[in-house]
C-alpha cells in the first residue's frame, strides 16, 4: 500500500475488548431492570458511541442514555478497562509496519481517559506517533470526527491515510474523510457488514492484514 499513515481502531482491532465492554453494559442495564443474557446482543456496543448504543439498541431516551453511560463507567473504570487482551500477532504487525517506515496512529471512539492506560498497559503505546479518541462525554465519539481529529493531529492528508477497523462505523468515518479503509474480520464485525459499508479491502486475519499493508 502506498499510504504512509495507518490509523487503527482500538476495540476489536488491536485488542479483544469484548469481555470488559459486555460486563460493563450488563452492569448498566441492570440499573434499569434489564437482564440481557445474550452476549451477541451486547457485542453491538463494541464500536459505536455508548449514548447511541443505549438509545438505539434498548430505546433509552437521550437523558437516560447519558445516565447509562455514566453507570457503565462505574464498572468499566475499575474492572472492565483491563478485561481485555491484545490479539495474537498485533505487536509483531505494528513492529513490522514501523520498520517499514509507516506512521501509525490510533483513531478510536473510546475516551482518551481510557485509551491511553490501555495502550500503555499492553505495551502498545510505543508504536504510535499519535493517538486520538473522544472526550469523556463522547461529544466527538463518531468516527468521522475522530478520524479528522487524528489527521489534524499527525498532519496527514486523506490520500496518504488508510483506516483499519472491524465495524461499519470505521468504514463510514473513513469514507466521510476521503480515506481508504481496510475491514478486518478477526474483530466484531462481519464480512457482510464491512462490504455493505464499502470497505476498500477485507483482511480476515492479522497475517492477512500485515501482507496487505506491506504489499
Amino acid at each position: 500500500m502506498k499510504q504512509n499513515y495507518i490509523f487503527f481502531d482500538l476495540d476489536g482491532t488491536l485488542t479483544e475488548s469484548g469481555p470488559g465492554i459486555i460486563n460493563s453494559v450488563r452492569y448498566a442495564l441492570k440499573r434499569w431492570g434489564i437482564e440481557e443474557a445474550d452476549d451477541a446482543a451486547l457485542y453491538r456496543f463494541i464500536g459505536p458511541p455508548l449514548v447511541y448504543s443505549f438509545s438505539t439498541f434498548y430505546g433509552f431516551s437521550k437523558e437516560d442514555a447519558v445516565k447509562a453511560m455514566a453507570v457503565y463507567r462505574e464498572y468499566y473504570a475499575v474492572h472492565g478497562i483491563f478485561e481485555n487482551s491484545v490479539y495474537k500477532g498485533i505487536p509483531q504487525l505494528l513492529a513490522a509496519l514501523k520498520d517499514a517506515g509507516k506512521h501509525l496512529c490510533v483513531a478510536t471512539g473510546k475516551p482518551e481517559k481510557f485509551m491511553f492506560p490501555i495502550l500503555k498497559h499492553y505495551d502498545l503505546f510505543k508504536y504510535f506517533d499519535f493517538c486520538g479518541g473522544s472526550d469523556e462525554a463522547e461529544t466527538h465519539a463518531d468516527k468521522t470526527t475522530v478520524i479528522r481529529y487524528v489527521m489534524d493531529g499527525c498532519g496527514a492528508k486523506a490520500n496518504d491515510v488508510v483506516m483499519v477497523g472491524d465495524r461499519r462505523h470505521d468504514v463510514d468515518g473513513a469514507k466521510a474523510n476521503g480515506v481508504s479503509c481496510v475491514g478486518i474480520l478477526y474483530g466484531y464485525g462481519s464480512r457482510e457488514e464491512l462490504k455493505t459499508a464499502g470497505a476498500d479491502y477485507i483482511a480476515p486475519t492479522v497475517d492477512d492484514l500485515q501482507k496487505l499493508l506491506l504489499a
